[in-house]
């Protein structure tokens, strides 16, 4: 019985691209796997109603992780007129699987790590190499909305917030209204994720970033917990700053940043910009990381326009595949692997268009597949 089950679901759009052009790599890697298919994405939601059918969710339970590739997502008008007709004026409501998933499985941290490979023409500077800790449940991304305002929740808010005062005026249905959730458990686990990763690898400094000057009740919460969480950790600077701030910083001084903790909104936004800063969106690998279960995907949406082109870059699904082996415990493939992606980058011999090259998503899947396959067999 293999060590291993790990489900795949390339999803929508250049999902299927990037999955099949990361098969050569997952034939050679000589890991102790069974691959089961899950299927998921825009398709499901049209012909049945569910992005993320029932049979998906068993199937992952039954697994230790998954490779997800992309997923197509749409206003909640334009979802429904997608619809076949027989499911259409049934009041279903599209929920992005992806964010069903991270909380089904409680998959609190998502990783985002960006890091700049020599060689590659888009890098902003050299040696940069941030991690960034997303909290992946709650936060703006807490799927509690409203539109219209009902009524009964408008007075009791207004019962206790004065700040609601300057819309009385406005009606409920021109309001659409969005709880931003942070509970200290999710803050401290996620930033205690943030402090075990940097003293693991030897990092100095932990940046938290939020907006306690004016969200002073939720930021002000992941605030509190990190100066909890640092006293544990007095070898580890604590820095704390302004997410609009920061975005700037960045980009003025990437070199700055290691380790970097944030909740959900600002982490995705941060580490699209940071993503910039490695080559793009083609190079951003993304870990939904759990206790007992992770699924592991590239940060780049289905891009449609590109479906079965193959085109895109598929280094960003194959650093993904790297954080998996780094998470199953198979350290040696996962060093091996991201020589392999470094080596291919720095040659420059296989590009895809995004670093001003003619090379196939599939090109360079096989290209960093037999690199692999000389890097682990010793010749570098």
């Amino acid at each position: 019985m293999p060590s291993f089950k790990i489900a795949l679901m390339p999803g929508d759009g250049i999902g299927n691209d990037i999955l099949t052009a990361s098969q050569p790599l997952l034939d050679v890697l000589d890991l102790d796997a069974e691959y089961v298919h899950a299927d998921i994405g825009w398709s499901h939601w049209c012909n049945e109603g569910e992005a993320l059918p029932p049979k998906t969710g068993d199937i992952l339970k039954g697994c230790r992780c998954a490779l997800f590739g992309a997923i197509t997502s749409k206003p909640t008008g334009e979802a429904e007129q997608e619809l076949v007709p027989r499911l259409q004026g049934k009041g279903l409501i599209y929920r992005s699987p992806i964010l069903t998933l991270r909380k089904m499985f409680d998959l609190y941290t998502n990783m985002r790590p960006c890091k700049s490979y020599p060689g590659n023409p888009n890098n902003h500077g050299d040696n940069i190499d941030i991690t960034i800790f997303r909290e992946n449940t709650e936060g703006l991304y807490s799927e509690i909305e409203f539109h219209p305002f009902p009524d009964e929740l408008r007075a009791m808010v207004s019962r206790f917030n004065a700040a609601m005062d300057r819309f009385a005026a406005i009606p409920s249905q021109e309001m659409a209204v969005a709880l931003r959730v942070i509970t200290k458990r999710a803050a401290s686990r996620i930033i205690r994720r943030a402090f075990e990763y940097a003293q693991n690898k030897g990092y100095r400094k932990v940046t938290l970033v939020e907006k306690a000057n004016v969200l002073r009740e939720t930021s002000g919460m992941m605030v509190r917990e990190a100066h909890a969480i640092a006293a544990d950790y007095p070898r580890i600077e604590l820095q704390i700053t302004y997410i609009d701030a920061q975005l700037m910083w960045l980009i003025k001084n990437p070199q700055d940043f290691s380790v970097m903790v944030t909740s959900n909104l600002f982490g995705d936004i941060m580490s699209d910009v940071a993503s910039q800063l490695v080559g793009g969106l083609g190079f951003s690998a993304s870990g939904n990381i759990g206790d007992k279960f992770a699924i592991f995907e590239p940060s780049h949406g289905s891009a449609p326009k590109y479906e079965g082109k193959f085109v895109v870059n598929p280094c960003a699904m194959l650093l993904s595949i790297k954080m998996m082996l780094d998470w199953l415990g198979e350290e040696k493939k996962a060093s091996a692997l991201e020589s392999a992606i470094a080596s291919v980058v720095k040659a420059g011999k296989v590009r895809t268009y995004d670093m001003g090259g003619k090379s196939s998503t599939l090109d360079m899947g096989r290209a960093i597949a037999d690199r692999y396959v000389e890097v682990i067999c010793g010749r570098r």
